[in-house]
């Protein structure tokens, strides 16, 4: 038997455990300790929530603990509590972004202090003791196998999903004028900077001068000031009256974001999955995604590829969206298509099918692959 952990929050890792708990008919523990623990990166060992968040820790492996069976942690960051069990279990992993700016490789968000560098090595060591890994994607996969030496033989990939009843085209329209979509973060490593270099330069063509960038999200969690950074980029390229932020949108606002939008683009340095594509696709919105990572894998030939470290690459993208109707109008047609190969019923079923495989490897110790298995 596997036991669900479903973590409860707005991001994106909360919103696959939330998606699999509704579609999977398993053992469900419900917690908030995915967003507590994102609250506290970057925390100092002195500060007044390192002991409350140390017995909150403990009492949540206490939890982990008491259960029967098998239990799937559905984040990477969980992999903290794993470590701690002596009972089997699957993890899943999203992206290992957090595991480049441990290493100090390249910084993806940001550098960790002393403390998060020890939770995050348990995260790590946690990932290896799993019985199973689900990883989101290829590109996930490929960096567990390449980075944390993880025989590939323990690697499940499962796709994540998008849901077509939400992410759809709609009529309702909340801004007036046209514009750019961009949703995310702006950690480095969204390259949201570059962005909006791309973006003055296509503006500067004197073409587009009422064409509005509309960032959708908030800006990062507590390690730096994000926002400010990005702000201070704005004002060097004269861009105040034509960058707008929304902040967090509800996702019942999302559609209308996306089905009014010229065109999404996400020049990510890296993305271990990636729902935005997938959701404007979903909504006929074209787009255009960075080639490196996750996402060439996700989009396939649906979106514009670009090389995200090339302003030019992204600005003339982003001008053959805008002024070349037909080139838009297959990108729409594709994007449909593609979004539509992308579900959480389908998360579910293979999800699914991993458990099955653990349960039986366990059950006549012995490792099995998932094309063991035959139908119910």
């Amino acid at each position: 038997m596997v036991t669900l952990v479903v973590t409860k929050g707005i991001g994106s890792m909360d919103l696959y455990a939330e998606r699999l708990g509704q579609r999977l008919d398993v053992p469900k523990i419900y917690t908030d300790i995915y967003q507590r623990v994102a609250k506290l990166f970057n925390i100092s060992w002195l500060s007044r929530d390192t002991p409350r968040a140390i017995r909150e820790d403990w009492h949540f492996i206490r939890v982990l603990r008491k259960l029967d069976g098998i239990v799937h942690l559905p984040g990477q960051h969980l992999g903290r509590y794993g470590f701690f069990l002596k009972a089997p279990y699957i993890i899943t992993v999203h992206d290992l972004i957090r595991y480049f700016d441990l290493k100090e490789q390249t910084i993806f968000i940001h550098r960790p202090n002393l403390r998060d560098r020890l939770y995050l090595s348990l995260d790590y060591k946690g990932i290896k003791k799993a019985a199973r890994i689900i990883a989101v994607s290829q590109a996930t996969k490929h960096d567990l196998i390449h980075y944390l030496g993880i025989p590939e033989e323990h690697i499940s990939v499962v796709y994540e999903g998008v849901d077509c009843q939400i992410f759809k085209p709609v009529k309702h329209r909340i801004l007036d004028y046209p514009y750019l979509l961009f949703v995310g973060s702006e950690h480095p490593r969204k390259n949201f900077t570059g962005l909006l270099k791309a973006f003055s330069q296509l503006k500067n063509g004197g073409r587009f001068k009422d064409l509005k960038l509309v960032k959708v999200g908030r800006a990062g969690g507590r390690e730096a000031d994000f926002r400010e950074q990005t702000l201070q980029v704005v004002r060097e390229l004269h861009l105040l009256d034509d960058v707008i932020f929304t902040d967090y949108v509800p996702e019942d606002d999302l559609p209308a974001y996306y089905s009014g939008a010229s065109c999404l683009i996400l020049p990510s340095f890296y993305e271990g999955f990636g729902f935005p594509p997938l959701e404007a696709m979903a909504c006929g919105c074209p787009a255009i995604v960075s080639n490196v990572t996750s996402l060439p894998e996700i989009v396939a030939d649906a979106a514009i590829k670009v090389n995200p470290h090339d302003t030019d690459s992204i600005s003339n993208a982003l001008h053959e969206v805008l002024t070349n109707e037909h080139l838009k109008q297959g990108l729409v047609s594709k994007g449909f298509e593609r979004a539509g190969q992308f579900s959480w019923e389908k998360t579910a079923e293979e999800t699914l099918n991993v458990y099955k495989v653990v349960e039986q490897s366990l059950k006549w110790g012995e490792p099995l692959k998932l094309d063991t298995l035959g139908p119910d």
